[in-house]
């Protein structure tokens, strides 16, 4: 099923589910969804080209899940020595404040791979950046982690400025207890007009609290004025760098990780919380338009349009279900009928 506004349809610690991305369509949704093409290194001389060949809808192999697939692959292309895949909202799903939630089975990283998972401000192309802010929800593949910790550390981030030589940094990393790579896990950012926090399997794993926390304080400088630049409209990025500054690695030879075949990361879905307060807001006109509810011996439906996949989201006694054919199973994925 494709991108859906939610609204009122499911709950996490109090925030209503406003928009749901599950990955379960044929093709990724375009009126949602932009492909990035170019081969530009990002700002941080890497090594990647990002086309539409690194981007794909698909099956992930041990779990079965269907997700959005970014793959890095060494190959020739356009004059750069691999490909991969970088997917972003910007002018089309855009939200300000609330909880946003994405399952992401990140691939082994050592040495050389660099995916995040991350959002900017929409007015990225009246500003550029850093003015309009950036946040890393999160980052693997930090060359400090080449100690033997790669597949636990990893940071969030914070960026904003009024130049490129010119920018207020935060990166908070962690070397974590457990590995966050080759298995499915949950990541979490609740963003407030006050604060940024970040968290790790936070459902599964209370106990290890935030890995990143933020105060949106205010200034006279409104380049660097964090409540200000960090208070307004983002949209959501993702996307599988190869090389460059973050790993410190600028030679293709010397991307271990890409030695025995290509590496993908898998997104098993996408979610954003809100509140409902009068700060909050939320942006997806192509998803609206799709909605449109039924009621049904107590059940209420709620269907994309234009989503070739025979599934359908379900609210019975309060409990946000998906049905599939004859069956029916929770958000998570387990089968109930």
């Amino acid at each position: 099923m494709s991108a859906l506004c939610l609204a009122g349809m499911a709950t996490a610690q109090d925030y209503e589910l406003v928009w749901n991305e599950d990955f379960t369509d044929e093709a990724l949704d375009t009126q949602v969804w932009n492909i990035e093409v170019n081969g530009d290194g990002g700002g941080n001389n890497e090594l990647q080209y990002y086309c539409e060949k690194g981007v794909s809808l698909g099956v992930e192999p041990t779990t079965g899940k269907h997700c959005l697939i970014l793959t890095a692959t060494k190959e020739e292309y356009h004059s750069k020595h691999c490909t991969s895949g970088r997917v972003n909202t910007k002018n089309k799903m855009t939200y300000t404040f609330g909880r946003i939630d994405a399952r992401i089975k990140f691939p082994q990283t050592a040495n050389g791979l660099w995916p995040a998972f991350w959002q900017m401000g929409n007015n990225f192309d009246q500003v550029g950046w850093p003015k309009c802010g950036e946040t890393d929800i999160i980052e693997l593949g930090n060359s400090n982690g080449f100690n033997g910790t790669q597949d636990r550390y990893f940071n969030g981030a914070m960026h904003v400025g009024r130049a490129w030589d010119a920018v207020w940094s935060d990166a908070q990393a962690v070397t974590w207890n457990y590995s966050v790579e080759d298995t499915f896990h949950i990541v979490t950012m609740i963003w407030t007009p006050t604060s940024i926090d970040m968290y790790m399997d936070k459902e599964a794993h209370p106990e290890n609290g935030a890995y990143f926390h933020a105060d949106l304080e205010p200034n006279n400088d409104a380049n660097y004025n964090r409540q200000l630049v960090f208070g307004k409209p983002n949209f959501v990025i993702a996307n599988l760098a190869v090389g460059g500054n973050f790993p410190q690695i600028w030679d293709i030879n010397k991307i271990t990780a890409l030695a025995n075949g290509p590496r993908s990361v898998y997104i098993d879905w996408i979610r954003i919380y809100q509140r409902g307060d009068a700060n909050e807001s939320f942006v997806c006109p192509s998803a609206s338009d799709e909605i449109e509810p039924e009621r049904a011996q107590g059940i209420e439906v709620v269907e994309s349009q234009k989503s070739k996949v025979e599934s359908r989201k379900v609210l019975r006694n309060g409990q946000l279900l998906i049905r599939r054919g004859e069956n029916v199973y929770t958000i998570t994925g387990q089968i109930i009928k």
